[in-house]
This record gives structure tokens, sequence and C-alpha cells, in this order.
């Protein structure tokens, strides 16, 4: 199969051109940056557009179908502007991309990333599915444009079949949350954020990627689908876990007020969390390899 793949040189995207590759698939890597073109998996293929502009549909002729995965990062405090770039690379960008992948006229399935933000960072301890309610935050409010954004693939035709996984926090130490909470822990000072009762809904990089790959292959699924694994943990068991692993102390809390001090607005999402549950990928039969954070935690620091 040809696949079109936004954000094909990043932490996830990299490791799932590898994985596709490997597996026969033909990668088209659209990027902005030329430069990124050196950091493509072998026999992946380069496809230049330039930023701020629509990716003219030719760009993608060819492909079946298209993984959506560019998005500005949200890691950091935020103003105007960065809400801004936040909301367009997400809204505007996977607008854009659902375009060209109309008018390709080849394109069968259209996997654009979401995440567990769609829920809202203040949900406390309540089980939610894929028909559980959206959040009312900043995040929230971009995840609702951001997959309406994506079911736009599939506006005056049935042939292209839209999924939008909602991403938990994907733990590897190449990057992500993991790596963030490594050098602290590792140094003695790591500890809960604020209260760390808010729940942490996570996932194994290695099950997201077999995610991915399940959804191109289960032609029945569509519309939103819980990326994490099944059983999510308190920010507290979570840290406490990644010490335990380290033989490290966990013991320095960060307290609310330095968060909120840091990164203002954002911090929210730090001290809120959602209890995200896999229930349709459970259902549609997708096995998980990594199902409790100890077995994760055992493949990725053992």
């Amino acid at each position: 199969m040809r696949i079109a793949i936004s954000g094909g040189t990043g932490f996830l995207g990299r490791p799932l051109v590898q994985r596709l590759s490997a597996a026969g698939h033909e990668c088209l890597v659209l990027t902005r940056h030329p430069l990124a073109q050196r950091s493509l998996p072998h026999g992946a293929t380069p496809v230049e557009f330039v930023a701020g502009r629509p990716l003219p549909a030719e760009r993608i002729a060819g492909a079946e179908a298209v993984i959506h995965l560019a998005g500005e990062t949200v890691g950091v405090r935020w103003n105007d502007e960065v809400k801004r770039r936040i909301r367009d690379s997400r809204v505007q960008g996977t607008l854009e991309l659902a375009k060209a992948a109309r008018e390709a006229g080849t394109v069968r399935h259209f996997i654009s990333a979401s995440a567990v933000g769609f829920y809202g960072n203040d949900r406390g301890a309540e089980a939610l599915t894929e028909e559980s309610a959206p959040g009312h935050d900043f995040l929230a409010e971009v995840c609702r444009e951001w997959e309406a954004a994506a079911r736009t693939a599939a506006e005056g035709s049935d042939r292209i079949r839209v999924v939008t996984p909602r991403i938990g926090v994907v733990l590897h130490p190449e990057g992500g949350a993991l790596r963030q909470m490594l050098t602290p822990i590792k140094l003695g000072v790591g500890g809960r954020l604020g209260t760390g009762a808010q729940y942490v809904s996570w996932i194994h990089r290695e099950d997201l990627l077999g995610l991915f790959v399940f959804l191109l292959e289960a032609k029945d699924l569509h519309g939103p689908i819980n990326a994490t694994a099944p059983k999510p943990v308190t920010n507290a068991e979570l840290t406490r876990a990644i010490a335990r692993k380290l033989r490290r102390p966990a013991i320095v809390p960060v307290p609310s007020l330095a968060l909120r001090a840091l990164f203002g607005e954002m911090a929210e999402n730090l001290l809120g969390g959602q209890r995200v549950i896999p229930q349709r990928a459970q259902e549609a039969g997708f096995t998980f390899r990594f199902p409790t954070l100890a077995a994760a935690l055992d493949d990725l620091l053992g």
C-alpha cells in the first residue's frame, strides 16, 4: 500500500515509517524541511511542500492511505500566539490535508491523530470511553475542531474512511513525558506533580505503532479510537513505578503553584488528567503487548 504520512520524522512518525516500510508499504513522507530528508528511514520517499500553502493533491497521487501526525508542540508556556499556532497546526493543517486526500482520488483511509485532551483536564476518576462527552478547556476545544477537520476528508463521498485515534501519553525513553521524567528521578529530585491524584492515560510507543497498523487494516473501523493502554494510572503511581525501576527515590513533589508559575494556563493539563479506556480498540480485537505499566517499564527501562 502507498501511504502518505505527515510528521514522519518525529518521535512517533519515524518509527512508524520504519515499521510500515519494513512490512512492504511504500511511505511518502510529507515534509516542509528539505534537511529533514536526511533523517528519513531507508526506503521512505520525501514529498516536499511549502509551509503555509495548500498541499497539491498530485503530491499524494496514488496514495491509498494518509496518516496525519503533524502538529505544534503543546508542552510549553502558552500565550495567544502559541495557542494560535497550536490550533492552526492541527485544524488548518488537517483541513488542507483532508482536501488533498479528497482530490487525489485514490485515498481510501484517512487516519488523523487526535488526543485524549478531547475529554478535558478535569474528569477525575471517571472512566472515559469513545462515547464520553468532550471537555471544555482550550485543548478539548482544539481536539473537537481537529477531529471535525479530519472528517471533511469524507465530505461528498463514502469512499474515504476517517479514523481519529485519541492518543494518550506515549511512553518511550527517546522522547515525550518519560524522557522528561527520567533525568530528575535519576538525580533523586523527581516526584509527583501537585497532588499526584490526576490520572495519566499512557501507552507504550510500540503498542501505539501496532495500533496504527491495526487501524490501517481494520476496514470496518472509523471515527474516534482511544489510543491508550487498558490500565491508566495516577501521576503518583507512574512516578513511583519509574523510580522503583531506576532504584531511586521519588520524594520531591512539584507544587501546583510552581507548575502554574512556570507554565501558566498549560499547567492545568499537567495537574488535571483523564482516565481513558480503549474500549473500541479492544472490542475490535486489538491486543496490547504491554497492557500494564509494569510490563511497559520492564521493556523500556529493564
